[in-house]
C-alpha cells in the first residue's frame, strides 16, 4: 500500500484553540512574523506550495516509507523506492496544487530523486537498524507551568534514542547556525520525547539534504536537551500564549518577506 503525502493545509482556528496547544512549526511562525501567523492559522488562508517546499515534502514522504519499511523489517530496493517516489510525486499534486514555472517541474523532480538516491547510498543509519519510532504523533502537558499543551510529530527516533529530523536546504549549513536556526524544533522534540518515552533522548540529529549542483548530505549532531534550552523554550511559549490572547498580530518586515507567500496580504494589511 502506497501512502500519500499529507498536504500542509491550513484551516481557521479559534483563538482559544490556538492558545490551548502549540507546535514547533506554529511557534516558529509566531516568532518570525505574527501577522503571517494570523493569516495562516487564524484565518486559515491557503497558498499554493512553492517548488522548493514541494521537493521537501516529496523527499520527506519517501524517507517516511523507507523508515517504516525498516521498522517492519522489510527491505525496499532502490528501484522500489523510485517507483513509490514517482507515484507520490503525481498523486500528491491532485490534492494540493504546486506553483510551477515553465519547465520547472521536471528539473525539481530530478533534484528530489537525486537527494533521495544520495541519502540511501550515504545515510549514516545502517539499513538493518530498526527505528524506535517513525512519524509518531506525540504531546506534552505543560499546564503545570502555565503553558499550552505541546504537540508534534517526530520524523524518526533511532535505536539509541536519537531523534532525527530531515531537512532539504539550498546551501551547505554550518553546525552552529543549523542548531541555532532549529533550536525551537530540537528542544520541542526533546520535551515531547521525554514526556512520552519516560526517558532522556540520546541526542538530536539534523540530516540536511543539500540541493547543490552535486547533492550533499550534512549531518548535524547535538546532545540531549539542556536546562537552558528548556527554559528558553518555555519563555517563547509564554510569549506565544500571551500574545495570541492579546491578538497581537502585527507584521515583522525583514529579509524573510522576499520569499513569503503572504506578502500581498501583508501589504494590504492596516
Amino acid at each position: 500500500m502506497i501512502a500519500t503525502l499529507e498536504p500542509q493545509a491550513a484551516s481557521a482556528r479559534p483563538i482559544e484553540e490556538l492558545r490551548a496547544t502549540a507546535s514547533a512549526s506554529r511557534l516558529n511562525t509566531w516568532l518570525s512574523c505574527r501577522l503571517k501567523f494570523y493569516f495562516h492559522y487564524v484565518l486559515g488562508i491557503r497558498k499554493p506550495r512553492t517548488a522548493s517546499l514541494y521537493v521537501g515534502h516529496a523527499v520527506h514522504g519517501v524517507l517516511k516509507l523507507w523508515n517504516q519499511a525498516r521498522w517492519r523489517r522489510d527491505v525496499l530496493t532502490t528501484e522500489q523506492l523510485k517507483r513509490r517516489f514517482n507515484t507520490l510525486w503525481w498523486q500528491d499534486q491532485r490534492h494540493s496544487p504546486v506553483r510551477w514555472d515553465d519547465g520547472e517541474e521536471a528539473d525539481e523532480k530530478q533534484t528530489a530523486w537525486s537527494l533521495l538516491d544520495l541519502y540511501f547510498r550515504e545515510s549514516p543509519i545502517p539499513p538493518n537498524e530498526r527505528p524506535q519510532a517513525v512519524e509518531v504523533s506525540v504531546e506534552a502537558d505543560l499546564s503545570a507551568h502555565g503553558l499550552p499543551r505541546l504537540i508534534g510529530i517526530l520524523d524518526l527516533v533511532r535505536a539509541g534514542r536519537r531523534i532525527v529530523d530531515f531537512k532539504t536546504v539550498g546551501q551547505t549549513p554550518s553546525d552552529e547556525k543549523a542548531i541555532h536556526a532549529h533550536q525551537v524544533q530540537l528542544t520541542a522534540y526533546a520535551l515531547l520525547y521525554r514526556a512520552n518515552a519516560g526517558d532522556i533522548e540520546g541526542g538530536r540529529d539534523l540530516h540536511h539534504l543539500v540541493k547543490t549542483k552535486t547533492p550533499k548530505l550534512v549531518v548535524t549532531q547535538q546532545g540531549p536537551m539542556t536546562e537552558a534550552e528548556r527554559t528558553r523554550l518555555f519563555k517563547q511559549l509564554e510569549s506565544y500564549s500571551e500574545g495570541v490572547a492579546r491578538q497581537d498580530f502585527v507584521p515583522s518586515p525583514g529579509l524573510q518577506c522576499s520569499f513569503c507567500s503572504f506578502l500581498p496580504d501583508c501589504k494590504a494589511w492596516h
